[in-house]
């Protein structure tokens, strides 16, 4: 079953001048089709100002289209009947925590959804647990978000997306702030809530690393979808990937220059240890 679909989708933004008068259009997204399926771990990568995160505010209505259409779970999001249907399908982590984080009190802020969505008491306290527990943030209930890292503060965001039940969650360069350790939290929390909740995951990244255990990738460049394909087929173009302004994995280039030099070895290596293991045959 499809998940996110979306046909022809199109949007552009109003230039203003100075007194903030529309002075022309700027074409953010242009005919991007895009299909996900339920369950499915799916990666949009590209560049800065390549659309993806615009794209990516779409799939939670932030953003209508100005023309095609986005489907999530079935739901039209251009169809203001069916916005809050679709918020409740499709839950949204952002780049900044501190934005999406509004309780003093770590177990408050994850309820605050529930709460919003008429979820009764006793069921509210019983999912603040569980998705603290699932992203592993349960003994940190009674601390004040203000007091934790990084990394701390966007698990805490992401289980307070969780604790609403969404099928879907759609993670908007969830780790750009982040230091390596808390980059590494992250993705692991995200693996585990797939693994337990068998949630339909869309990461919007520029970090090749982040998505080669992605069902899917697609690139994005100046608002069009420019490559697809499955991890092995995307990271086997190494030099169309660098012409995109994407920083390739060092093991996939490493990779790379040596089947160049013409070492036995397939396109598309993602990780080290696979490439430790082709070069000891």
């Amino acid at each position: 079953m499809e998940m996110i679909q979306t046909d022809k989708l199109v949007f552009e933004y109003e230039k203003r001048d100075e007194e903030g008068n529309v002075i022309g259009t700027s074409r953010a997204i242009d005919g991007v089709d895009i299909d996900v399926q339920e369950g499915q771990f799916v990666a949009i990568l590209g560049h800065n100002g390549s659309g993806k995160s615009t794209f990516a505010k779409h799939l939670n209505a932030i953003l209508v289209p100005t023309a095609g259409t986005v489907w999530v779970d079935g739901k039209n999001t251009g169809d203001p009947n069916e916005l809050w249907n679709v918020r409740q399908s499709a839950g949204m982590v952002f780049q900044n925590p501190d934005n999406q984080i509004i309780g003093t009190v770590v177990e408050e802020d994850v309820g605050f959804g529930p709460e919003n969505l008429g979820v009764p008491t006793d069921e509210i306290w019983r999912r603040v647990e569980d998705s603290l527990r699932a992203v592993g943030m349960l003994e940190y209930r009674h601390h004040s978000p203000n007091k934790l890292s990084g990394g701390q503060k966007q698990r805490v965001a992401i289980a307070g997306v969780v604790a609403m039940e969404p099928k879907c969650i759609v993670l908007d360069e969830p780790t750009a702030m982040l230091d390596p350790s808390g980059r590494k939290e992250v993705l692991k929390t995200v693996k585990k809530l797939r693994e337990q909740k068998k949630v339909t995951v869309i990461l919007i990244t520029h970090y090749m690393e982040e998505v080669v255990d992605a069902d899917k990738i697609y690139v994005m460049d100046h608002g069009h979808v420019v490559m697809e394909g499955t991890p092995e087929e995307i990271f086997s173009q190494v030099d169309r990937l660098k012409e995109y302004r994407l920083d390739v994995p060092q093991v996939t280039i490493l990779a790379d220059e040596l089947r160049k030099r013409g070492l036995d070895i397939p396109a598309g290596i993602l990780k080290k240890e696979k490439l430790v293991e082709l070069l000891c045959r």
